[in-house]
């Protein structure tokens, strides 16, 4: 009879299957350890009753999938800004920037991102260039979906300075439910488009402002792909 094969006997199958599950499960962001952890300890301690142990099994899984952290691959031709963010489209129109920056006070086009619980919360780099501040306001912690979210809720904003000159900003902006916004870029430091700088926890929304006469190329209601969803093109 013949011996049916093992894994051991097919290292190249095993690799693939590997391979295979990496590029299909999204790794997952390091925030998101104490949460997965702490739904695995509940679901370690209360082993012996099947709803607790359930439970902190669901707890954790749920926590993987919301601190997901996807690999993207962002446009290669030059002058593209790209979404900072998963989520819907809520807002395009003109605004001024926050004003903790001190800039001019003079109308920016703007794009706002709603990010439901659903959607990965990791925030990109929407362009390429150099952190030239970073700014934290306290706030208001009211739906992140409505317009004035934008000047009443708590914040996190960074602006970018590109090298031929453009600067984008992109902002933070807490949620109804998201009460922590994490940011990992300071000034001095080089971004490029794309990279990874950011996270809030647990629904919240990304604006992100271009130079005068920039032309948005999204609308409202369209879904966005962090890293890969071109927003505008800088002239």
């Amino acid at each position: 009879m013949a011996r049916r094969p093992r894994a051991a006997d097919d290292p190249g199958g095993l690799r693939h299957l590997t391979e295979l599950v990496r590029s299909t499960v999204p790794p997952m962001h390091q925030a998101g350890l104490p949460f997965v952890a702490g739904g695995l300890s509940v679901a370690l301690l209360g082993r012996k009753h099947t709803w607790v142990r359930g439970a902190g099994l669901l707890a954790a899984g749920a926590c993987a999938g919301f601190f997901r952290h996807p690999h993207r691959v962002p446009p290669t031709r030059p002058g593209v800004v790209v979404a900072p963010a998963d989520g819907a489209v809520c807002l395009v129109d003109t605004a001024s920037p926050p004003p903790e920056l001190d800039l001019p006070d003079t109308p920016l086009p703007r794009v706002s991102i709603f990010m439901s619980v659903f959607d990965a919360h990791v925030q990109r780099a929407p362009v390429s260039g150099e952190v030239l501040e970073v700014l934290h306001r306290a706030g208001q912690f009211g739906s992140a979906d409505r317009a004035e979210a934008s000047e009443a809720n708590e914040r996190n904003s960074v602006r970018i300075r590109t090298a031929d000159g453009a600067e984008v900003i992109a902002v933070q902006i807490a949620g109804l439910v998201a009460r922590r916004i994490i940011c990992d870029t300071r000034p001095g430091d080089h971004l490029a488009i794309g990279d990874t700088y950011g996270l809030i926890r647990f629904g919240s929304r990304l604006d992100t402002y271009f130079p005068v006469g920039t032309q948005p190329l999204v609308s409202i209601g369209q879904r966005m792909v962090a890293g890969e969803t071109v927003l505008a093109e800088l002239s």
